[in-house]
């Protein structure tokens, strides 16, 4: 069978609007794009590779400037935060996974948390295109289910909310949340 070169080509091309599919998804962001990367609370990203399958975590990305931060006035103890800046904390899953012991199919969640001095509770949510404030029922009702993890103090300093991945193996990630003096590991285990 002979193809031709046009029919090859319109293949080929085809293809290559279904590689993203495989890869990292696009950050919600309400509004312009652009404006969003001005910010003073940029959006970033943070990607892990997990058995050839990419994680992602989209978030605002907040600084000190000088304040206190967690545990002071903008992200006090025992009160809900979203875990950034922005719109909601987002993850998405290329398969099905336990976040912080929350069992969850694959698909994009929001995260959301209530940080305490040593203990933090992790909520998994299934609203991912909204603003990240009030955490309030409409939000809370939409919970997946939520986990408690250890907040500790890191070794260094971080002046700009960071998120990395940690990579265990075998399925098993950790999403390392650290700002200013604070570290907060968040166990993603790959469901077999």
């Amino acid at each position: 069978m002979m193809v031709r070169p046009a029919a090859a080509a319109l293949a080929l091309a085809l293809s290559a609007f279904a590689v993203p599919a495989l890869g990292a998804q696009e950050c919600f962001v309400r509004g312009d794009r652009a404006a969003a990367a001005e910010r003073p609370s940029p959006l970033r990203t943070a990607t892990v590779q997990v058995e050839g399958e990419t994680v992602q975590l989209c978030y605002g990305a907040p600084s000190a400037r000088g304040r206190t931060m967690i545990g002071g006035e903008a992200v006090p103890h025992g009160t809900p935060w979203r875990m950034g800046a922005n719109e909601a904390t987002s993850i998405h899953l290329p398969f099905a996974a336990t976040i912080a012991g929350v069992r969850v199919e694959p698909g994009s969640y929001s995260l959301w948390a209530v940080p305490g001095e040593s203990q933090w509770e992790i909520h998994v949510n299934r609203q991912v295109e909204r603003w990240g404030i009030p955490i309030n029922d409409g939000v809370t009702s939409a919970d997946v289910g939520s986990g408690r993890v250890t907040a500790t103090g890191a070794a260094d300093h971080a002046e700009t909310l960071t998120y990395r991945f940690d990579d265990h193996g075998s399925g098993h990630v950790e999403l390392v949340l650290h700002w200013e003096n604070t570290e907060v590991r968040i166990p993603i285990m790959k469901a077999m």
